[in-house]
């Protein structure tokens, strides 16, 4: 059997010119439907946020840290208490950097004098300086590393 098909019918020129007429001045987009708002605030929609690429770097060389572990630890301190520090607390007494943190002051420390610090406190002097007490691990002798430093 044959398959169904409806028969061509020829639409005339002008039949098409009456509907491009209707589809201009109607349009066709047909009936837009309003959104219902339920929520008294307007939240902007997210909408897409490409990465940057671009064409060329900012920065021909990139910046190095400006505190590496020299910078961090200017000098150790003996005074009579930094003494007293030294043989009672297992503590060594540094001057640092303003800018610093305990943890890089630690790290600082560690590079330097190859010791472990238990802990660190810090505090401004009135003169603006920084004063770090590091606390030596229990295996290490302060005294000992205050002797290799050189300043006993």
């Amino acid at each position: 059997m044959a398959p169904l098909c409806r028969p061509k019918t020829e639409v005339k020129p002008a039949q098409k010119a009456q509907a491009a007429k209707k589809a201009a001045l109607k349009g066709t987009d047909g009936k837009k439907v309003k959104k219902v708002i339920t929520n008294t605030h307007f939240f902007r929609p997210k909408t897409l946020r490409l990465a940057r690429k671009p064409l060329y770097p900012r920065r021909a060389v990139p910046r190095k840290p400006q505190l590496d572990a020299f910078k961090v630890v200017q000098y150790p301190l003996n005074t009579e208490s930094a003494m007293k520090k030294i043989e009672e607390n297992n503590t060594l007494v540094f001057i640092v950097d303003v800018k610093s943190n305990k943890r890089q002051i630690k790290e600082a420390v560690k590079r330097l004098y190859d010791v472990d610090a238990a802990r660190v406190n810090t505090l401004i002097r009135p003169d603006g300086l920084k004063k770090a007490y590091v606390r030596l691990a229990a295996d290490v002798d302060a005294l000992d590393v205050a002797n290799k430093i050189g300043f006993i």
